[in-house]
């Protein structure tokens, strides 16, 4: 375990062991948490299309601080420091984080409840697991979330894959992918645009929710209409709150950082503890 110097937060990196390769896991604790007296559940970050550990950057050090609690984040299989993977996603890659590694994950860490926050794709992932395993997530935070495959969201995806043509993108990606950086860039720009994976939607998933929601979304991302919360809140089970930034794209936490780390602290205050029901999916 180390102190990370800029806020002054405690994190641990840690690798977990499963049948496809390793997976890499960095996990910051509260500083008035060191002495193992951290408040609550762990809050699971899962990152976006080309995202991974390292490109959330000081957010999850921030909500540890924010929130009182532990924050884990991990590089999806072929992602950042994890190992790399071959061939394109499937179209069922979405709800195969949540039956696949998000369980391996829980396993080899040993917690047993948690907070799901998810941006972009990752906020699809975190509906999955938030479903598969509603007897053990507390809260459910959806950034930027796509709820469906949408013309905008195609679109954006197409114009950022022209972007990437340009002499130094690759390198950027290459600095937190390594040599899966390609292959990182490919899972993104051509799997969204498949005609396998047009009819992906969360619409049947979305009822299984039934923790405390929280979705974010902002009123110009390029990559997902007001639809996309729209549809979340519709059909999620859950109590729900829905904020909408004005001014705001596709990344507000790094657009608007504190905004982010206030609205997530006073939402998870909020949450009121429900004893298990054991006849409902648990971790474990």
């Amino acid at each position: 375990m180390q102190i990370n110097n800029v806020q002054d937060s405690l994190h641990e990196d840690a690798w977990v062991e499963h049948p496809h390769g390793r997976i890499f896991v960095r996990t910051w604790h509260p500083v008035k948490g060191k002495d193992g007296a951290v408040a609550g559940s762990p809050i699971v970050l899962f990152h976006d299309s080309l995202g991974c550990v390292d490109l959330w950057r000081d957010f999850p050090a921030l909500l540890s601080e924010s929130t009182g609690r532990s924050v884990i984040a991990y590089d999806r299989l072929g992602y950042g420091k994890s190992d790399p993977r071959s061939g394109k996603p499937s179209p069922n890659f979405i709800a195969d984080e949540a039956e696949t590694y998000f369980p391996a994950v829980c396993e080899q860490l040993g917690f047993k409840r948690f907070i799901a926050f998810g941006h972009s794709v990752g906020g699809g992932m975190a509906v999955y697991c938030a479903a598969k395993f509603s007897n053990a997530c507390e809260g459910l935070i959806t950034e930027s979330a796509q709820a469906f495959v949408e013309d905008r969201t195609v679109q954006g995806i197409l114009a950022a894959k022209e972007s990437f043509k340009q002499e130094g993108q690759i390198a950027r990606l290459k600095k937190y992918h390594g040599d899966k950086a390609t292959w990182v860039l490919n899972a993104w720009t051509e799997t969204w645009p498949d005609p396998d994976f047009s009819g992906w939607s969360l619409e049947n998933v979305l009822p299984k929710v039934t923790c405390p929601l929280l979705v974010i979304h902002g009123n110009h991302d390029e990559y997902g209409s007001l639809r996309h919360p729209e549809m979340i809140a519709k059909r999620s089970g859950g109590p729900l709150r829905v904020e909408i930034m004005a001014d705001t794209y596709h990344v507000p936490h790094r657009e608007h950082e504190q905004t982010i780390i206030e609205l997530a602290k006073d939402f998870i205050g909020s949450i009121k503890y429900i004893p298990p029901d054991h006849s409902r999916d648990a971790i474990g």
